[in-house]
């Protein structure tokens, strides 16, 4: 009887070893969501290649109009520069992997996954702080425009971006951080890309340390959406009681409109889908939807600043009327 007790409790003591040792290597994470064949993969990587190039085009585009003209050296353009510069940086995240992903195996580092994640989410949450500050900026320059020059100095608007950028990065890796060394029971992603709620999802036990940090990200940019809605509410309100203030204000306010709401519905929609998403969906349409605030934006906003703001479009047309001269002599 004994024998077969000890038996018995060597067998469950080695099953519980082999499982620990299966938890404790797991290095590799599988993506999802490229199931389809070679040929149709190709058509994919073509239609994702382009995209990219339009995105990295376009921003690039904006932000060396903005660093070769010094005209453009003024606060809201700065702003708008480093919009750009993230859009560029959150791609950088995502698309090359992606790219890769199509022609060869979707699988992902547990390093690189995490590395992956901080970076989309990073410039995820930027994106907030940058439209933040670009609602200031709107709403000192006409409510206090005799103030606007003193107060908006160069150092002022150097300390703003800097915490705009600070701020986000040192969220992310502390959101990033709390998930290094943890013990993961699965290795499936059910995305096209890594994001740290998937990750949470796999280790075997939830990280406390995680959900505290993720709260406060999510209360504090609440604040910056609050902060952002109220900004231009407010603006709203103030201009649309006079003429020459409401057309200023859908000169220099409609792109940033433009732009909040097209970012915040994105994010929203993919927030939602995270949670509540149908898993009867195709999954052409599933990847779409996980993919949506990574394609729409980059390459929204730049176009609605390149079209709508007059010095940007002017310095672009310019550019290419003196292209065109010069092939003409």
């Amino acid at each position: 009887m004994r024998t077969s007790l000890l038996h018995v409790c060597d067998g469950v003591d080695l099953r519980a070893l082999s499982m620990m040792e299966n938890v404790s290597v797991v290095a590799m994470l599988t993506l999802s969501g490229l199931n389809f064949p070679f040929a149709q993969r190709l058509v994919i990587f073509v239609l994702v290649l382009l995209c990219y190039l339009i995105i990295l085009l376009s921003n690039l585009t904006i932000v060396l109009v903005i660093v070769a003209d010094r005209k453009l050296h003024q606060p809201m353009y700065v702003f708008l520069c480093n919009l750009c510069i993230n859009a560029v940086y959150g791609s950088v995240g995502f698309y090359p992997k992606f790219l890769v992903d199509l022609l060869s195996s979707h699988v992902i580092s547990y390093t690189g996954c995490l590395l992956q994640g901080f970076v989309i989410h990073s410039s995820n949450t930027y994106d907030f702080s940058i439209l933040a500050l670009m609602a200031y900026d709107r709403y000192v320059a006409l409510c206090r425009p005799l103030a606007y020059r003193s107060f908006m100095t160069r150092q002022r608007v150097s300390l703003f971006v800097f915490l705009s950028w600070f701020i986000p990065l040192f969220c992310m890796f502390m959101n990033t951080a709390s998930l290094l060394g943890k013990k993961l029971c699965g290795s499936h992603i059910n995305r096209l890309y890594c994001v740290n709620l998937m990750v949470v999802n796999l280790a075997c036990s939830p990280p406390r340390a995680n959900s505290i940090i993720v709260a406060f990200n999510l209360g504090l940019y609440f604040l910056h959406f609050l902060f952002i809605c109220w900004s231009y509410v407010y603006l709203i309100k103030l201009c649309i009681s006079s003429t020459q203030m409401w057309k200023k204000f859908r000169h220099t306010c409609s792109p940033h409109l433009a732009c909040l709401l097209t970012y915040t519905a994105t994010v929203l929609l993919d927030l939602l889908y995270m949670r509540f998403g149908s898993a009867q969906l195709s999954q052409h349409l599933h990847n779409f939807m996980t993919i949506e605030f990574l394609l729409i934006p980059p390459i929204f906003n730049p176009l609605i600043y390149g079209l709508q703001l007059t010095h940007i479009r002017n310095r672009i047309l310019s550019f290419f009327h003196t292209k065109k001269k010069i092939r003409s002599f």
